[in-house]
């Protein structure tokens, strides 16, 4: 199998390789030119290099890595409205809906053990979670979700628009897999369109500061009044996209508004275990 003949193989898992190695297609007909000894010599540090600089890293996650991160995510998701739905907080004019919420969080959480352990990895267990954020002691700042709807919608809201930015972080790590891409960009639509209903029902009962997308007009987007979230909206106040300072077309919470900016799995998972409390 010659060089083509690999670049091949492997667009048939990366249909973008020939646009990530592009302009370097020169320097592999470079080294085909060399006397073939020579060749065959360079070939392992020319391809070692060449990918390199194509994925701009020597490591990537694994998508079992990936998956088992969205999976620890939605672990979180589900346990929050199961325990909300069960403990009558949820008033009768949202109870359908926020069942339906329940519904789709478990649904995530069935779907991605099913991928992973179906195609030959091993899907995590359920972590250990305090919802309290209190340390297991009942007393933390979201100790009250469950008795008081509007501190659950605040805490839902925060979970939420996590959720979307951490899907987004994730998605270049799955290119190379377009079903599970797909499928991955399917959870993250249904998230947004959570965070986007979740932060609606705030607004309608009172929060009126709380716009139905994020929007940062000063150094975050935290909208929540709480605090001790302001983690989760890291870096929304950005207003450079695909290298152009949009701050010349509008003001900073258009410009803001208009995009949503992604979380790095090290982000998330530092919020998960300080904020929510996941153990891992």
């Amino acid at each position: 199998m010659n060089l083509f003949e690999i670049i091949d193989e492997i667009e048939k898992v990366d249909p973008e390789i020939h646009e990530r190695l592009n302009p370097r297609r020169a320097a592999i007909k470079n080294i085909t030119s060399f006397g073939s000894k020579v060749a065959v010599a360079a070939m392992p540090f020319a391809l070692g290099t060449l990918f390199k600089k194509a994925y701009g890293q020597t490591a990537t996650p694994s998508v079992f890595d990936v998956l088992n991160y969205a999976l620890t995510l939605e672990y979180l998701e589900a346990e929050y409205y199961n325990v909300g739905t069960s403990r009558g907080v949820i008033p009768a004019a949202n109870s359908a809906y926020m069942a339906n919420i329940a519904r789709d969080e478990n649904n995530h959480v069935n779907f991605l053990r099913t991928v992973i352990n179906s195609s030959g990895g091993t899907a995590i267990s359920k972590p250990a979670i305090d919802l309290s954020g209190g340390n297991g002691s009942g007393t933390g700042p979201y100790a009250g979700a469950f008795t008081n709807y509007d501190l659950f919608l605040t805490v839902a809201q925060a979970f939420e628009d996590t959720g979307v930015r951490a899907y987004k972080g994730q998605a270049g790590f799955l290119a190379g897999n377009k079903t599970v891409l797909t499928a991955a960009l399917s959870i993250h639509a249904v998230e947004a369109r959570h965070a986007s209903a979740i932060r609606q029902l705030r607004f309608n009962r009172g929060a009126t500061t709380t716009k139905p997308w994020i929007v940062s007009t000063a150094s975050l987007g935290n909208d929540t009044g709480v605090a001790g979230v302001d983690g989760n909206y890291a870096g929304e106040e950005n207003t450079v996209q695909g290298g152009v300072d949009l701050k010349s077309l509008g003001s900073i919470g258009v410009v803001t508004a208009s995009f949503d900016e992604p979380l790095t799995k090290d982000q998330v998972l530092a919020l998960l275990s300080g904020t929510f409390l996941v153990k891992r």
